[in-house]
């Protein structure tokens, strides 16, 4: 590959400045992404821009930063894939690494609190509007309509949200088998052996950096899935209050970048810096693997029908799990009239200035928030 290191310096600076502006969620970001690779920089064709971002959804992990590595790969082969995933990564985590400071040293206190107070419902507003917006896209078929109402009612009675993610994607997949009396489904059996071993991870710094790599392993659909991994992995066994992850979506949603970089904020609460950088090695280590392995495959996964069934039941499944911790949120954050005013008013606003950044709704969750205790 000719003038290797001019590459490598344009593909690192690109993404860069995407990681540093690149606010809104995974969406924005891809299409922030489109309008420099493939209509300014002419990195790549649209049409094959389009099958990069098909190929995101065969694997776990975040979509937009997934593309970036996709994106580098392109232009600069491994070295390519690894640079734009970490300069994408890098704004975020450092951004969301002086929130959880400042969140441990004054979060808080009384000062802070009327500002958390708004920003808490204005966030179970932005997870709804994205709950509805990936519902539309999932809920493609009567049989996927059953397995999602199956899956939330699951998550909501208490099974693991992880349990109920695949199982309802064996599901999906069992029910293509069904119609199609296949025998084999090569397509989607390197993840799931890939996968297989994360499964009976336990939740430490070494223990934290294996639960979140567990969480990056098998994190399926939009990165909102990851409050419901977080919520059963942390929240359920006592590690981290309900709150405080609602603290953490509300960072998350202040940051450009990947929403991943939560994972970040989260493990700063559990154990201060060190507990931040193995949180964040670990969320995103899977996605530079699954990547660089599977790369090459994505013609052939793509094709396959057997991983399109599974992958369909696994986006339903998604949907559920996000709407049964929006309830589970709900149920300890709207307590009173002015939270629900401003759950109210948010979720109005998201779904009447739909090009509006999901940052905005935070901020002015947050300014209400403050006005209202006024009251």
């Amino acid at each position: 590959m000719k003038n290797n290191n001019g590459e490598l310096k344009e593909v690192g600076k690109l993404f860069l400045k995407l990681g540093t502006i690149a606010f809104g969620g995974p969406a924005a970001h891809i299409a922030m992404m489109e309008d420099e690779v493939v209509k300014k920089l002419k990195w790549m064709t649209h049409e094959h821009f389009l099958d990069l971002v098909g190929a995101t959804n065969l694997i776990p992990g975040p979509n937009s930063t997934e593309m970036t590595m996709h994106c580098g790969h392109e232009r600069a082969g491994w070295k390519g894939l690894v640079v734009a995933g970490a300069a994408f990564i890098l704004p975020a985590v450092l951004i969301t690494m002086v929130f959880a400071w400042l969140y441990s040293k004054y979060g808080q206190l009384p000062q802070v609190e009327p500002y958390l107070y708004g920003i808490k419902p204005a966030v179970i507003a932005i997870i709804l509007s994205a709950l509805i917006s990936l519902g539309q896209k999932a809920l493609k078929s009567t049989a996927l309509w059953i397995l999602g109402i199956l899956t939330a009612a699951a998550a909501l009675l208490g099974v693991n949200e992880i349990l109920a993610l695949f199982g309802c994607g064996f599901a999906g997949l069992l029910l293509y088998l069904i119609r199609n009396r296949a025998t084999t489904a090569n397509g989607f059996a390197p993840l799931l052996l890939l996968q297989a071993p994360l499964l009976a991870v336990q939740s430490s710094n070494f223990k934290i950096w294996l639960s979140f790599l567990k969480v990056g392993a098998l994190l399926y659909g939009s990165g909102y899935v990851l409050f419901a991994f977080l919520d059963a992995e942390l929240v359920a066994k006592g590690l981290l209050t309900r709150q405080e992850l609602i603290d953490a979506v509300a960072v998350g949603q202040f940051t450009p970048g990947p929403v991943l970089s939560t994972a970040t904020f989260v493990g700063w609460q559990l154990n201060g810096f060190w507990g931040a950088v193995a949180a964040t090695v670990g969320i995103f280590l899977p996605s530079f693997v699954f990547v660089a392995l599977l790369n090459p495959l994505i013609p052939k996964l793509r094709k396959s029908k057997a991983m399109s069934a599974f992958l369909d039941a696994i986006n339903v499944a998604a949907v559920a799990v996000i709407l049964a911790v929006a309830v589970e949120m709900s149920r300890d954050t709207l307590t009173d009239w002015r939270t629900v005013l401003i759950a109210v008013i948010s979720f109005i606003v998201v779904f009447k200035f739909k090009k509006l950044n999901s940052a905005f709704i935070v901020i002015g969750g947050a300014v209400l928030g403050y006005l209202l205790t006024l009251v």
